[in-house]
């Protein structure tokens, strides 16, 4: 699909703007309550980020505080490259789209794209360019009459994100943009938003809660709990490692065990001996290891794949199989195995199998 003209004037005409977003020590309170406590990074011009963290942990807040629709009790923000923490929204040049679109009912699709452009007065014929440019990019042509009650939720997603691009803003903010839509249409979203991407280069930054989605467009994830960003970083480091323990628990799944530095550099648990460094002697650590880190084989492959376990439950998991397996005593492993290879392997309740651990974080109890 051919670029639309927006992209051009963007990837040309403003080629070399900064457009970052830089925040500094930002902090929010509610009535003693502190919703973000000291936040600073910086998203670089061009990037896709994403804002990633449970309910209640502060994103939307600080979202907000980026957008000038709250202002912190302390910080400040930095757009396009100048200090903008006590300017108006309006003035900060940024495009907002809220979870549950906040189109007005009353207009009709053109309408709503065209709102920000008359209210700064636009002359008709470019409004009419405009318009005409940004539903070509949000793939809306021929349904520019249309009210919102007589779109899809997908496509009323699509018109607030045209709406919020419609001032050419510099800087892009999605709060929850796909929140409020059933699974398959998420993914196409998903698919999508990257596309917008990579064709307007407009600096976003987005909020969710749904790692999948975050490990799936952006380039930079900020995971954030209680207020506070815990990591920082590309998917591939968020997912391969995993910077505090509740970024380990909270992307992707995994195992979880405590154990105790009994022997120089190991931690042993049952059978298996988890080599760690820095850690004295008595310290309790806790280690974690993906489903799919664990690998499953119905012969021993010394000396990595050394360890019986049973087989005591199976669960059907789409392309994948999931293994609850025994290793005796009270403990248990989860493994993942992809399902071709549980069918041909022989992988049933009650089989016996060998298993070894080929990846695993480890960080201090205390």
């Amino acid at each position: 699909m051919d670029a639309p003209p927006f992209a051009n004037e963007v990837n040309g005409d403003e080629r070399g703007t900064v457009m970052s977003i830089e925040v500094q020590h930002l902090t929010k309170r509610f009535n003693g309550f502190t919703a973000v406590h000291d936040v600073s990074f910086r998203v670089e011009t061009g990037e896709l980020v994403a804002l990633l963290g449970p309910s209640g942990c502060g994103k939307s807040t600080l979202l907000r505080i980026i957008s000038g629709l709250e202002i912190p009790d302390g910080g400040e923000i930095h757009l396009t490259g100048k200090e903008t923490t006590q300017v108006s929204p309006r003035d900060r040049n940024v495009g907002f789209v809220f979870q549950h679109y906040a189109l007005f009912k009353h207009m009709t699709v053109y309408e709503n794209i065209a709102f920000g452009l008359k209210v700064r007065k636009l002359p008709k014929q470019e409004i009419e360019c405009r318009v005409s440019e940004l539903l070509g990019l949000v793939q809306l042509k021929g349904l520019e009459k249309r009210y919102p009650f007589q779109l899809s939720g997908g496509q009323r997603q699509r018109v607030a994100v045209a709406r919020a691009l419609a001032p050419s803003p510099r800087v892009l903010l999605l709060d929850e943009p796909f929140g409020a839509l059933d699974t398959k249409v998420r993914e196409e979203l998903r698919e999508w938003i990257q596309q917008l991407h990579e064709h307007s280069q407009v600096t976003t930054l987005f909020v969710t809660h749904d790692q999948h989605e975050a490990l799936e467009i952006a380039n930079k994830i900020l995971v954030m709990n209680s207020g506070r960003i815990e990591q920082n970083g590309t998917p591939l480091e968020i997912f391969d490692r995993p910077a505090t323990p509740f970024v380990a628990e909270f992307v992707g799944e995994n195992n979880f065990i405590e154990a105790e530095v009994t022997e120089p550099h190991l931690v042993p648990w049952g059978p298996f001996r988890f080599p760690v460094n820095g850690y004295p002697l008595g310290e309790k650590i806790r280690i974690y290891f993906r489903p799919h880190d664990v690998y499953v084989s119905s012969l021993p492959e010394y000396p990595h794949v050394d360890v019986k376990a049973k087989i005591m439950k199976t669960r059907f998991r789409g392309p994948m199989t999931e293994l609850n397996l025994h290793i005796g005593g009270n403990k248990q492993v989860i493994a993942h195995v992809p399902k071709g290879v549980s069918l041909t392997s022989g992988f049933i309740e009650g089989s016996e199998v060998y298993i070894g651990i080929t990846a695993f974080h480890a960080f201090s109890k205390s």
